[in-house]
């Protein structure tokens, strides 16, 4: 059976064609799902390796766990009340907030060295490697050489100052309760300054040479283009570095565990948590887990306040 077409009137408009379903998506909407896929391997490693861990971890912090125990008991807030009475997490915590000295060191010392090696003077290029090779140094290798460095008996320095007759016997560095911890922070200081230094020089590279050029025209001094200049402009920088040094001093763990191995009133929260979930024979991980939520919000805390009060400082000087 045949169907008759329908005659085409002239003057009549065809159709349009649907538009594909890709097409159909706001070009706002399509741009941001790109961005994300472009992303999801990264949230994806960043899932697995840190936030999972994370959620997992205050999780855990609410049981009694042990995974030499298959019996896993749900106590709420029972670790955390157990850390209000324990004399090591005070100690820790003391320790841990006692670090952050290093962070006005690093500033001061990195800044100083990102002055010097700023201008384009001969070999400046190599002074920059040295003063970065710390950086790209595993902190083990750098700790074991400074541990056998600080020595009480063979240490290098100790060697020299008696050889010199300027001591009559070796200091105590790493097992003095007095100085053990300082002494840790100098190495922090050290394989950190090479890092922090690159940031100062990046900043110093932004301020225009025009406010300089002015200054010494006007009869400025080095000293005071540095401090009056230099260092008001360099202010978004130190908020970074100090931010930046502030959260690593918390959480500083390598240079405690292979110096010292924590003894001598040294252990840091982060040490505290590796000896209670990990090197303690009972490896209680769920009163671990609380030692880390705490850091965790001491972490979160400082660095929001300090990063407020760099802001309010900054905003004041401009």
């Amino acid at each position: 059976m045949q169907t008759k077409s329908r005659p085409f009137r002239r003057g009549a408009v065809a159709a349009p064609a649907p538009k594909p379903l890709l097409d159909r998506i706001p070009l706002r909407l399509r741009q941001i799902g790109i961005a994300y896929l472009f992303l999801l391997p990264a949230l994806a490693v960043m899932g697995t390796f840190q936030f999972y861990p994370m959620a997992h971890g205050f999780y855990l912090s609410l049981f009694d766990y042990s995974p030499l125990d298959p019996d896993t008991t749900f106590v709420g807030l029972a670790n955390f009340r157990r850390l209000l009475e324990d004399s090591a997490f005070y100690l820790s915590l003391m320790n841990s907030f006692l670090y952050l000295l290093v962070v006005p060191a690093i500033i001061a010392c990195s800044l100083g060295l990102a002055v010097l090696v700023e201008p384009n003077i001969p070999f400046v290029h190599f002074f920059r490697a040295c003063y970065y090779i710390p950086v790209v140094t595993m902190m083990v290798v750098v700790a074991l050489i400074w541990r056998f460095i600080f020595d009480t008996d063979r240490g290098l320095i100790n060697q020299v100052l008696v050889s010199l007759n300027i001591l009559s016997e070796g200091i105590p560095w790493l097992t003095s309760e007095a100085i053990a911890l300082f002494t840790v922070m100098t190495v922090t200081l050290w394989k950190g300054l090479g890092y922090y230094m690159v940031l100062f020089i990046v900043g110093l590279k932004a301020i225009p040479n025009t406010l300089l050029e002015a200054a010494r025209i006007d009869g400025a001094q080095p000293w005071q283009i540095l401090l009056y200049i230099k260092v008001p402009l360099l202010l978004p920088t130190i908020a970074l570095v100090s931010v930046l040094s502030s959260i690593a001093a918390l959480q500083v763990f390598d240079e405690i565990f292979i110096m010292t191995g924590g003894r001598v009133g040294t252990s840091t929260l982060v040490f505290m948590i590796y000896e209670t979930g990990i090197h303690d024979a009972s490896m209680r991980m769920g009163y671990a887990s609380a030692v880390g939520v705490v850091l965790f919000g001491i972490v979160l805390s400082f660095t929001i306040v300090l990063w407020k009060f760099l802001e309010w400082l900054t905003a004041k000087v401009y």
